[in-house]
C-alpha cells in the first residue's frame, strides 16, 4: 500500500535535503502524526516527542516508509533521513530541559518547532481533577513556552525559523465547560504574537493556528454527526487542518483559522453575554443529569 504521501507533488525550493530538523511535539498519533510525515516530504530530518513510546515508534516507521516511497527525491538523499524519538512526558516540569539537551547531544539543528500537543476536556472547573488542572497547564503552556525559549535564539542566530503553536477558536470562548481549556489557548495566542512581534527582521517567525472542530478520536461524536460535522465545514479533517496550519507557517503568517464557519461565528462569539452563556449551561447539566 503506498503511503499517505509518497506522491505528494514538492516544490523544489520547498524541500530542504534532509539537512535541517522539523520538532513536533505529540507526534505519537493523530494530528502530530500527519505533521510529521507533511514535514519528512517537505525534506526535513524529524524530532518526534511523545510519551507513548510504541506509538512513537510506529509514528518513525510510517514516516520513514513515506520517505522511501517518494518518487522524486534520489535514494542517496532518502538515505540521509532521520528520525529522532524522544519519549517525554511534556507535563513534567522540566521537559522543555530534556527535549533540549536531547536534541543538542544528538547536533539536532531545530528549524521548525511544532508545539501540537494537547489535552481535550470539557467539564465544569470545580470537577476537574487537580491533577488533570496542572496537566493540562503544563502542557499547553508551560513545555511550549519553554521550548520556543530554548530553541528560539539559536534560529534568530541562523536567521531562519519557523514556530507553530496551536492555540484554538477556544481561545475567544469563555465558555463553561472548556473554560480552562479556553484559558490555556488565550496564553498560547498571546504570548505567540509577543514572540511574534520580537522576532521581526530576524528572520524567524511565529504562526498560531486557530482550530475549531478537527475530526479526531479527542472528540467524541458518532459518525453520522461527524459527517453532518464535516459537511457544514465545522469539523475539518486532520490532513486538511495540518495542510493550513503548515502552508500559513511557511508563509510567514500571523495565523490561520481554517473552516468557513469558523470564521463566521467568530464575531458572535466574542460577544456572547454571561448571562446567556450560564442559561445555556445549566440547561446542558440538567438534560445531563435527566439522561
Amino acid at each position: 500500500m503506498m503511503p499517505p504521501f509518497a506522491h505528494m507533488y514538492m516544490k523544489k525550493r520547498d524541500f530542504r535535503n534532509y539537512q535541517a530538523y522539523a520538532l513536533v511535539t505529540g507526534a505519537a498519533s493523530g494530528m502530530g502524526r500527519v505533521y510529521a510525515q507533511k514535514l519528512a516530504a517537505r525534506g526535513y530530518n524529524l524530532v518526534i516527542v511523545d510519551i507513548n513510546a510504541e506509538r512513537l515508534a510506529q509514528t518513525a516507521e510510517i514516516v520513514k516508509a513515506d520517505v522511501d516511497a517518494l518518487r522524486q527525491v534520489d535514494a542517496e538523499t532518502k538515505k540521509s533521513f532521520r528520525v529522532l524519538e524522544v519519549v517525554q512526558d511534556l507535563s513534567a516540569q522540566d521537559a522543555a530541559d530534556r527535549v533540549f539537551e536531547r536534541t543538542e547531544a544528538e547536533g539536532c539543528e531545530v528549524e521548525v518547532l511544532v508545539n501540537n500537543a494537547g489535552v481535550m476536556y470539557c467539564q465544569a472547573i470545580d470537577r476537574t481533577s487537580e491533577r488533570m488542572l496542572k496537566l493540562i497547564m503544563m502542557v499547553h503552556m508551560n513545555t511550549p513556552l519553554m521550548l520556543c525559549r530554548k530553541y528560539v535564539g539559536a534560529m534568530k542566530a541562523r536567521g531562519c525559523g519557523y514556530i507553530l503553536n496551536i492555540s484554538s477558536l477556544a481561545a475567544w470562548m469563555s465558555w463553561p465547560g472548556i473554560g480552562m481549556y479556553g484559558a490555556t489557548k488565550r496564553f498560547v495566542r498571546d504570548y505567540s504574537r509577543e514572540l511574534r512581534i520580537e522576532c521581526q527582521k530576524t528572520g524567524v517567525s511565529v504562526t498560531n493556528a486557530y482550530f475549531g472542530a478537527v475530526d479526531t478520536p479527542l472528540i467524541p461524536l458518532k459518525d453520522s454527526l461527524r459527517r453532518l460535522a464535516r459537511n457544514l465545514t465545522v469539523m475539518i479533517t486532520p490532513e486538511k487542518a495540518t495542510e493550513k496550519a503548515l502552508n500559513a507557517t511557511f508563509r510567514r503568517r500571523r495565523g490561520t483559522m481554517p473552516g468557513l464557519l469558523n470564521k463566521i461565528f467568530w464575531p458572535f462569539i466574542v460577544i456572547l453575554p454571561d448571562c446567556l452563556l450560564g442559561w445555556v449551561y445549566r440547561k446542558v447539566q440538567d438534560h445531563l443529569m435527566n439522561v
